[in-house]
């Protein structure tokens, strides 16, 4: 099937470089020229595991390229995807104007086209948005009637940033809104070809599958961090008590690692954006407000921990391992990283820093704390050792800490192991 798509962040480039190695012919749209350059000579403009290969692969094959026509791209498409920004307001509430601004520029394209389009919001939206900005705008801009002149859906993502590839690739599921079962049948057509249940529903429905599962996923981690914190106070290890109520089907293994909480780019935005939606639909969202009340507090747990381990850091040097929200991203949006550091700043601390992808990035909010080539460089001559993201580089051994000046080391997502490193302490364990 010919596929364009509005977006090449995250989503975008990870969905058409996904559609195009399951054969598709995908063309990628963006505003931004240098993104373009950069996607057709076979360079990712974001870091994902394995998508500068599958880009490469693609490119080389002619199954996929970039431009900044977007009437180009939906002229020599069948279903366009729209994958843009969705930043947040102050309040949490998310900004549309990208979505509209994305329908109404297709909408004019479509104006001109012959034939049955159809039109697929991706990006995460919070429940009535295909319904009342994406379709308005696209009926007004093309003069056409969804249903009838093109057809619209919606289908959200559910990738993991460093995993988004092979998530694409092999979804739990795939889950379809659509206007009406034509709409429904192209899209449904397209994932076929992959190995996975296909749920269709209603726009609003699909809008709402992905904001509850965020939400849950994201309230569990919460949930596990504040018995790990107990826990802490109680000399108990977390990860035993994690295992223990891991094996209860009901509750399952995934996400009870507790630590310093989760950032990025989803859970922490999309939380605060339903509770905005529920707040404005005159529902007060009591557990959602304590999981981002929780998730706010949580990275300063190792910092109180330092502090109570040494109670005067003006002046001394700490190692920070890890600034990347999670492992195998170049992500720092919403990373625990950035308030740690900060508090160690303000704190006189003199901040030596390491991250395998994400250092240009922390650079940018934080210009003057020094910045290291690997792990033994930031190591050597600290007083104190923080591991932040769960890199696997970072599974280190005594060895590796006996440049340290003094021997304090904390641990933030459990990558240390008892076997390789004596000492170290855990935030909730």
């Amino acid at each position: 099937m010919k596929i364009s798509i509005v977006g090449t962040g995250y989503v975008g480039l990870c969905t058409g470089v996904g559609f195009a190695s399951k054969g598709n012919d995908v063309i990628c749209v963006d505003i931004d020229k240098e993104k373009v350059d950069k996607i057709n000579s076979g360079i990712p403009p974001i870091y994902e595991q394995g998508l500068e290969e599958m880009l490469k692969k693609n490119l080389d094959e002619k199954r996929i390229r970039a431009t900044a026509d977007i009437k180009d791209a939906v002229m020599n498409s069948d279903v366009t995807f729209i994958s843009v920004g969705t930043p947040s307001w102050e309040d949490g509430s998310i900004d549309l104007k990208y979505i509209e601004q994305a329908s109404l520029d297709i909408g004019n394209v479509l104006k001109e086209k012959g034939g049955y389009h159809v039109v697929v919001v991706k990006s995460t939206v919070v429940p009535e948005t295909t319904e009342k900005v994406a379709l308005p705008a696209l009926e007004k801009a093309s003069g056409k009637k969804a249903g009838e002149g093109f057809g619209v859906c919606m289908n959200p993502e559910f990738l993991k940033e460093g995993m988004a590839l092979e998530d694409f690739l092999n979804p739990d599921r795939v889950v379809i809104g659509q206007l009406d079962e034509k709409s429904g049948s192209r899209v449904h057509k397209l994932y076929e070809a992959f190995n996975a249940p296909i749920i269709m529903t209603t726009l609003r429905t699909a809008e709402m599958i992905k904001y509850a599962a965020n939400a849950f996923l994201a309230a569990k981690i919460g949930m596990i961090n504040e018995i790990g914190n107990l826990c802490k106070r109680l000399g108990i290890d977390t990860n035993e008590v994690a295992n223990g109520i891991g094996h209860d089907k009901r509750i399952g293994d995934k996400f009870l690692r507790s630590g310093i909480g989760f950032g990025g780019s989803c859970f922490p935005k999309d939380v605060k954006a339903l509770i905005a939606k529920s707040r404005e639909s005159g529902y007060e969202p009591v557990i959602l407000d304590h999981v981002i009340k929780m998730n706010n507090e949580q990275p300063l747990q190792i910092f109180e921990l330092l502090k109570r381990k040494m109670p005067d850091i003006s002046g001394k040097t700490i190692a920070i391992l890890g600034l990347a929200f999670k492992a195998e991203t170049d992500d720092i949006r919403e990373a625990p990283a950035l308030k740690i550091v900060d508090a160690l700043v303000k704190a006189g601390a003199k901040v030596k820093a390491y991250d395998p992808k994400a250092m240009d990035n922390f650079r940018k909010e934080f210009p003057d704390i020094t910045y290291c080539s690997n792990a033994a460089e930031a190591i050597e001559g600290s007083e104190v050792c923080l591991i932040l993201t769960d890199w696997k580089e970072f599974d280190l051994s005594d060895k590796d800490f006996e440049s340290m000046s003094n021997r304090l080391i904390l641990e933030g997502r459990r990558i240390l192991r008892k076997e390789k490193v004596k000492e170290f302490e855990g935030v909730c364990w």
